[in-house]
């Protein structure tokens, strides 16, 4: 087998499972958007992991397309950080099994804070999708790897939901290239925006 044939077999295995995720997509996606947009705090994303890393890249792209956003880790957030939550937030907390302890351990104080919670989850019957306000679940053949283990597969999926609500977010709320260009006035993409 050649590089090039793994190489291809990886991207032919998760651009699959992004078309089957196109046949997924239903109204938990409008009720996710609905709380977001009539909430009056700042959207949290959570997770530990590899759904810890894609929920960093979510949590900055919903800050820079106009959705205050940022990241809280999951084991950080039983240790003090759930201080930065507060009742009118939204809490979108990521565990492809629905069952991550670190994540799950942030459940009761969020119930006491008031916050809403949003899932993305791969397990609809999990603990995690049942004890949010709405889970937006997804499910795939495999991950990418040979062994079938390695976040791969899943964490692209999680991505795409990430970037598909903040897409979403931006053009239902008018955001502008100026509007862009606040939030993002620095780099090529600055730059750019600066000559318009």
């Amino acid at each position: 087998m050649s590089v090039i044939h793994f190489v291809r077999k990886a991207m032919e295995i998760e651009a699959s499972a992004i078309n089957l995720l196109l046949e997924q997509v239903g109204d938990s996606y409008v009720e996710a958007i609905e709380l977001i947009r009539n909430s009056t705090g700042k959207v949290i994303i959570t997770g530990v992991g590899k759904s810890g890393h894609v929920g960093k890249k979510i949590a900055a792209s919903l800050a820079s397309t106009g959705t205050p956003a940022f990241f809280v880790h999951s084991t950080e957030g039983v240790h003090g950080d759930l201080g930065m939550i507060e009742a009118n937030d939204v809490v979108i907390m990521i565990s492809n099994s629905g069952e991550t302890a670190e994540v799950l351990n942030l459940l009761p104080s969020l119930e006491q804070i008031g916050a809403k919670k949003i899932a993305i989850t791969s397990k609809e019957t999990s603990t995690l999708a049942k004890a949010c306000d709405v889970a937006l679940t997804y499910q795939y053949e495999k991950e990418a790897d040979h062994l079938g283990l390695a976040p791969t597969t899943s964490s692209t999926i999680v991505l795409v939901i990430g970037d598909a609500l903040a897409v979403a977010l931006c053009e239902l709320d008018n955001f502008t290239n100026q509007d862009f260009h606040i939030y993002h006035p620095g780099g090529s993409l600055g730059k750019q925006l600066s000559n318009k």
